[in-house]
């Protein structure tokens, strides 16, 4: 499926092609990129499996990365599309971060920091914009295959 360049749904697709990766290495299927001025500075997937890290998740290497690529632990300038509502490990991260902007697709009814909250409390940075359901159906559908996979 094609997408305007330069769209939520453009920069979430690319996180889903992430999330399938992750499903090919018998990973939970979460993919996540963060871009800056249109432009994707890391792309990551979960990898918790492979590097016998829990917490290894996609938001967190790809963090890691966008730190490594402007040398800052900041990134107010910068979005994660991510294609699973993060934990509330995840959110802590994406908090210190200062990251200005995530953009999430399908929620996490169980682990998802959102579930795990009040509606008043705070767990992303006062400044972080928060956009939920980008393509939610496709990236719930993946994670709900991955999971019947697995049974």
């Amino acid at each position: 499926m094609d997408y305007k360049f330069g769209s939520d749904e453009y920069f979430m697709n690319e996180a889903f092609k992430q999330a399938e990766i992750a499903f090919e290495q018998n990973e939970v299927p979460v993919g996540a990129i963060i871009v800056s001025n249109t432009k994707i500075i890391a792309r990551a997937h979960n990898q918790t499996e492979t590097l016998t890290d829990s917490t290894a998740h996609a938001e967190i290497l790809a963090l890691t990365s966008a730190f490594d690529y402007f040398g800052a632990k900041y990134l107010p300038d910068c979005t994660l599309y991510v294609t699973l509502e993060p934990c509330t490990m995840c959110a802590g991260a994406l908090y210190w971060s200062q990251i200005g902007k995530v953009v999430m697709g399908a929620s996490d009814e169980k682990r998802g920091y959102l579930r795990l909250v009040s509606k008043d409390e705070l767990v992303l940075h006062p400044k972080t914009k928060l956009l939920e359901g980008v393509l939610k159906e496709r990236c719930g559908s993946l994670i709900t295959q991955f999971f019947k996979k697995l049974r």
